[in-house]
């Protein structure tokens, strides 16, 4: 078998939110070595990193103790207002490491619904970052949703039509077609559509360089973890262009999908390590 040509997108691996989050701990960490040092869930999606902090004594918790000591640290995508409280009143010393990117999503929300207009947050309900928009919005306002398809929101249509006013904020890591599909919904429904497009440049580049990618490629190979939202969509997206394929490390990559392959398009996601994906570059170049 040829070696087949490979390129590696630009904007593939770490984006800066996750690696400061990671360089972060790790600091914290040297600089505190007789503290317990804690993360309130994954502090990114990524098993290698997250095995990696715990063999430096940097532990993973998904739940707040009553009673704790030492750091316990906010992940890049940031928590509820009252978790912030909880973690202050179980006694350890709070770090928040949530995304700036986020935050102002976070701000955005929270200034819809001061302003008294229906909040539609665009993403996964059950994502961590979304459920924190989500919960400071809610300080605020009553009507606020969330929602990743027209037909998600489609039950709040009759409460949207006699509300009027109504703002959207979007999960960081989304894809803008899923932002347009709703946004264009709710401008024939609402008399006036607020959009703040809140999608990450990190996350907006990383898919256009990749689709441009795809266009030249005849396999894609998107690397990260399933559980990684921003992975998922680039791998989605990239389904429409050439065969793709998403692995999360060298391991899953079955080399006879290489057969007659000529060219290879690389990209990762934002929580994925550089020598993870030098381990699948290599892996295509030994051919086995």
């Amino acid at each position: 078998m040829s070696n087949p040509d490979i390129k590696l997108a630009k904007f593939a691996g770490f984006c800066y939110g996750v690696k400061r989050a990671v360089e972060t701990a790790i600091k914290l960490k040297k600089e505190n070595p007789d503290k317990n040092i804690y993360i309130l869930g994954e502090l990114i999606h990524n098993t290698d990193v997250i095995n990696e902090l715990e063999k430096m004594g940097i532990k993973t918790i998904n739940e707040i103790p009553e009673q704790g000591d030492g750091i316990c640290i906010v992940r890049s995508h940031g928590a509820a207002p009252e978790i912030f409280e909880q973690i202050k009143n179980a006694g350890f010393e709070l770090v928040d490491l949530t995304c700036p990117d986020v935050k102002k999503v976070q701000q955005r929300a929270v200034e819809l619904a001061k302003n008294d207009y229906f909040v539609v947050i665009v993403g996964k309900s059950n994502h961590p970052e979304v459920m924190a928009i989500k919960a400071n919005a809610d300080l605020y306002s009553d009507k606020v949703v969330v929602a990743a398809s027209i037909e998600e929101l489609a039950p709040y249509e009759a409460e949207i039509k006699s509300h009027r006013r109504v703002g959207v904020v979007v999960q960081t890591t989304q894809m803008v077609s899923s932002l347009n599909l709703i946004v264009n919904y709710l401008n024939t429904i609402a008399k006036e559509v607020l959009i703040y497009n809140t999608i990450c440049q990190s996350t907006a580049m990383r898919q256009k360089e990749a689709k441009e990618l795809a266009k030249e490629s005849d396999l894609m190979i998107v690397v990260g973890s399933k559980k990684s939202a921003n992975t998922s969509h680039l791998a989605e997206i990239l389904k429409a262009y050439t065969k793709t394929v998403h692995i999360e490390n060298d391991t899953e990559l079955n080399t006879e999908l290489l057969e007659g392959v000529k060219s290879i398009g690389i990209t990762a996601g934002a929580s994925t390590p550089q020598k993870i994906i030098d381990k699948v570059i290599d892996k295509i170049q030994k051919g086995k």
